[in-house]
Parts: structure tokens; C-alpha cells; sequence
């Protein structure tokens, strides 16, 4: 990981606004990464994931879609590229982002500062690489796109431990991991070959 922070601190040492991208499939570690590199860059560097354009949950039920939450078509798609032009143009002096609230499962809006000043902005999720239904917008709007690879059962049992957490029950805990996030990580894997890096994470790295 101390290679990946040096990379992420030389894009922030360009001169001027650059968003890196990072990919990976559900528990593959993108948490861990972006809090490793914002831990070392400080204020140059701010962290705003696809996760705040979940649409509402009661959006979400309305259309039939609650149980296949995180499946592409369950984000503001448009919304999302909208903040990432924003955030690449950077004429604002701030520029506020959403954030995904796991606990209550939903988003919080504007609670992400950007100041004009930050260098470096990450932005991570699931579907940075996706070609279609708006998401093939996203790639032109990342200088550089990271891609984290990690084997399905590490990434299951993560899953699994998290949703316990937040005090699901292992049933429908396990039919989740197994349904919708895995069907997520199929659709993620497939999007791999347009990354600029393809790391390997190691199986003792906390989930993300």
C-alpha cells in the first residue's frame, strides 16, 4: 500500500485538480485505500464516493427495486457525473458531494466539502468503468482509474461480517452477499480491462 499512497501523492503534485478513480468489487478494499492515502496527504486530497448517489430507499421500493439495492440501475447516474464535471472543472471555491450513510442505508447530501484548493479528489465505487446506461460517462471524466482485485470468498466473508455488523440476520445477510453483491462484483470484474492498475489486494486488508 505505501507504493499506492506515493502514486496517489504524485497525481496530487501535478499542479492542478486531478480525480483519481477506484474500482472494485463489493469488500474488495476501496474504504481502506482512500482512508491509507487520506491519511497521508491531509488537505490535499478529499474523498467523494458514487455511494452518495444511492437513490432513496423509498424510491427504490416504489419501483420494485429495494432488494437489488447497488445494482446499476439503483443510482443517479446523471447526478453523479453532474458533481464529477464540477469537481474536475474546480472553478467553484467549494464544491459539496453526498455521502452514503451505512448505517441508516441511505444518502446525505452536501455533506462533503471540496474546497477549490484540493489538489487531488477520489472518487470510488463500483461501476467508475461501466460502457453503459450512463456510467460510460464516467471514464473520461477520471485522469486516472485504479481497479482492486481481490478472490470472491475473502471478499463474501467480508461481506457477510459487515452486514452482521450493522445488525442484519445471517439469513438475509448471506442471501444478500450472495445475490446482489455478488451479482454486483460480476458485473464490476467484467469492467477490469479499462483501469490504467490492476491491484492485487492482499487477503489481510480490512473490507471496503
Amino acid at each position: 500500500m505505501p507504493e499506492l499512497v506515493e502514486r496517489a501523492r504524485a497525481l496530487a503534485e501535478r499542479g492542478s485538480r486531478t480525480i483519481l478513480g477506484i474500482v472494485g468489487s463489493p469488500g474488495a478494499g476501496k474504504t481502506t485505500l482512500c482512508t491509507a492515502i487520506e491519511s497521508a496527504l491531509g488537505d490535499d486530497v478529499v474523498v467523494v464516493g458514487m455511494d452518495g448517489f444511492h437513490l432513496d430507499n423509498p424510491i427504490l421500493i416504489e419501483r420494485g427495486r429495494r432488494e437489488d439495492k447497488g445494482a446499476p440501475d439503483t443510482f443517479d447516474v446523471a447526478g453523479y457525473v453532474s458533481l464529477l464535471r464540477r469537481l474536475g472543472e474546480a472553478t467553484e471555491p467549494i464544491t459539496y458531494g453526498p455521502r452514503f450513510d451505512r448505517e441508516i442505508e441511505t444518502s446525505i447530501g452536501s455533506a462533503i466539502p471540496v474546497p477549490q484548493t484540493v489538489p487531488l479528489v477520489i472518487t470510488e465505487g463500483l461501476y467508475l468503468l461501466r460502457e453503459e446506461e450512463g456510467w460510460e460517462e464516467v471514464r473520461g471524466l477520471v485522469d486516472e482509474m485504479w481497479y482492486l482485485e481481490l478472490p470472491d470468498a475473502v471478499r463474501q466473508e467480508r461481506l457477510l461480517r459487515r452486514r452482521l455488523g450493522h445488525g442484519d440476520n445471517e439469513e438475509h445477510a448471506r442471501d444478500w452477499v450472495m445475490r446482489v453483491d455478488q451479482a454486483s462484483a460480476d458485473r464490476v470484474a467484467k469492467t477490469k480491462h479499462r483501469a490504467d492498475l490492476i491491484i492485487e489486494v492482499l487477503d489481510n486488508q480490512e473490507q471496503a
